[in-house]
């Protein structure tokens, strides 16, 4: 009987997980990773990360855009944000100054986590505010390229 109920446990999770869909979404500059300002942001490029993190997380289907563009975000979020189970969110400079971006979250039902690799707040004062934020499931910042990981396990 037991083997019988691990069998039905274990098939729901793989159905579960299996069809979880989650984005990540970088904003502008983000593209430079592993190059620009290494002192905050490490030397690693993303795409070199975002693959150990697929590997990590195989039963998830992730995926990843990048835009340095604030209308190409607003449309990505409308387009992933009514078929996704989540979507990480850093949106860089953009979450101090979009309220664009902000209204896109509000909009959608997809839960999302808004993500920074620095700590924003030993930062500009600037940085300090988020149009994002009130409208997250939850808000990252300051664990580097490991928040991405931290997000999502939020999600699961």
């Amino acid at each position: 009987m037991n083997y019988l109920l691990f069998k039905i446990q274990f098939f729901f999770y793989l159905l579960y997980f299996s069809n979880m869909k989650i984005i990540i979404i970088n904003g502008p500059n983000l593209n430079l990773l592993g190059k620009r300002e290494p002192e905050i942001y490490g030397l690693q490029t993303f795409e070199d990360f975002f693959r150990a993190l697929q590997l990590k997380f195989k039963d998830v289907e992730l995926s990843y855009f990048q835009s340095n563009i604030e209308g190409e975000i607003i449309d990505k979020l409308h387009e992933v944000g009514f078929d996704y189970d989540g979507i990480i969110l850093n949106a860089a400079a953009y979450t101090h100054t979009s309220v664009g971006i902000g209204d896109a979250v509000k909009g959608i039902h997809a839960p999302v986590v808004e993500l920074h690799i620095s700590n924003v707040h030993a930062r500009e004062e600037f940085r300090h505010h988020s149009f994002i934020a009130p409208a997250a499931k939850g808000v990252l910042f300051g664990f580097g390229l490991k928040g991405y990981e931290l997000a999502v396990q939020s999600f699961l």
